[in-house]
């Protein structure tokens, strides 16, 4: 049984980074936060969760197998992710490319210590509580005062690329002949940049990522010597009782310091028909994907090639909804739609063929999801994509950009998306392009 309590908390650039700098003394971390962004189905500020009192982390055999009997046995909050290459659970698929990071392919955790954020208060949810913890625990953080050095920064890591340009072009053509014999229509192809024995502080560079891009999925995840610094602005999947959402984007321009020239740019994307063209194809894959677990009907879109601004980039984004039956087992849900369309292609499985075939890096936790399922079994999901990935045991920091290859994709022009998607990372680890 958890105990409840409630305290008045109010989310300021101050109290996040005091409650970050008290997680670092555990192993098991979960920071979610929206950054207050403007979204539709948010249900919290934030999430923060810490300390496992159970596990679960497997390969991709019969994963989610062992995801829903873990759920069901503990039928408790649980935190963790879904590597991408989860598609092998799902599908006959493999994964045989390069993987410097080595994560395990799933990973969840029932913390002891959960704090829920709401406007002006936050929601403490202990597990086998003892005495006073939690107002001694809520004292404490209230305490902290001090900001963690930025020497991230300063840390100057030496990034590779492991697809050089030419090789990519070369990849894109590749992918063009595919669609022009119609094996495909389109496909999201992904490039890895990375650094071998490599140091970072990662609560350091979580916190300049998340300050420079301030997206409405962002995540802290530290598994032991594991983390993800996640700076995402994609929704994969929320569950809420027999309704679940999906917002997949797909469409990308960069943003302008000019206020005219920017909305400009933003207007420009709303109306390019390659974008729209690449969105609407992903928003009926996911149609198809939720149509499979859906009550006859019931899925609609309830937005369609809508423009969000971030920091760095305007997006296209579609929201797709459908209704469950109240039975319908929460694991399953992301078993049929798994891995999210706008990181594989149409036709699914033959884009994560030639996926396999045409990259050169394993992807792991990037373009997977990070989230947490609710005892009742709501669930939220993000899609890994944005972050920077880190392994502290073997120094290995990575991350990965791609965009979607459709008939009208020009070479050159997905090289320079993929840059610019890049320029947050890369600025974090003191790379600038």
């Amino acid at each position: 049984m958890r105990t409840v309590k409630k305290y008045p908390f109010s989310l300021t650039e101050d109290s996040k980074a005091q409650l970050l700098q008290w997680v670092q003394q555990f192993d098991e971390v979960v920071w979610m936060d929206s950054n207050n962004y403007s979204q539709n189905h948010k249900t919290y500020q934030a999430i923060l969760a810490v300390d496992a009192f159970t596990a679960i982390k497997t390969d991709a055999h019969n994963a989610f197998d062992k995801l829903k009997d873990y759920q069901n046995t503990t039928a408790d909050w649980i935190f963790g992710y879904l590597t991408y290459d989860l598609k092998n659970d799902v599908e006959k698929l493999n994964s045989n490319n390069f993987d410097g990071l080595g994560f395990p392919d799933l990973y969840f955790f029932q913390p002891k210590k959960i704090f829920l954020f709401s406007e002006d208060n936050v929601e403490l949810h202990y597990l086998n509580m003892v005495g006073d913890e939690m107002d001694y625990d809520f004292h404490t953080i209230s305490k902290i005062n001090q900001h963690p050095e930025e020497s991230a920064a300063k840390q100057n890591i030496k990034i590779s690329i492991r697809t050089s340009k030419d090789n990519y072009l070369k990849k894109v053509e590749e992918v063009l002949e595919h669609i022009k014999r119609g094996d495909i229509y389109e496909v999201n192809i992904c490039q890895e940049f990375y650094s071998e024995d490599a140091e970072i502080n990662p609560l350091e560079a979580f916190i300049q990522l998340n300050r420079i891009s301030k997206p409405p999925f962002s995540v802290f995840l530290k598994l032991n010597d594991i983390f993800a610094l996640s700076a995402s602005p994609e929704r994969y999947l929320k569950r809420t009782g027999t309704t679940v959402v999906s917002q997949p984007i797909k469409g990308t321009a960069k943003r302008l310091r000019n206020k005219k020239e920017d909305l400009k740019m933003a207007q420009q994307l709303v109306k390019d028909p390659k974008e729209r063209s690449e969105n609407i194809m992903i928003t009926d894959l996911v149609r198809n994907d939720l149509s499979r677990i859906a009550e006859k009907g019931s899925v609609s879109v309830e937005e369609l090639c809508t423009i969000y601004t971030f920091e760095q980039v305007h997006q296209m984004i579609s929201t797709v909804t459908c209704n469950v039956a109240q039975n319908t087992s929460s694991v399953e849900i992301l078993r049929n739609t798994f891995p999210m369309g706008s990181m594989t292609g149409a036709p699914k499985i033959s884009a994560m063929q030639i996926i396999e075939e045409i990259e050169d890096a394993k992807r792991g936790l990037y373009s997977g999801a990070i989230g947490y399922f609710t005892p009742s079994g709501n669930f939220d999901f993000n899609v890994v994509i944005r972050s920077i990935l880190y392994n502290s045991s073997t120094k290995y920091v990575s991350f990965s950009v791609g965009g979607a290859i459709t008939i009208n994709s020009v070479p050159e022009r997905e090289y320079e998306e993929c840059l610019l998607k890049a320029k947050a990372m890369r600025e974090v680890l003191n790379n600038p392009l």
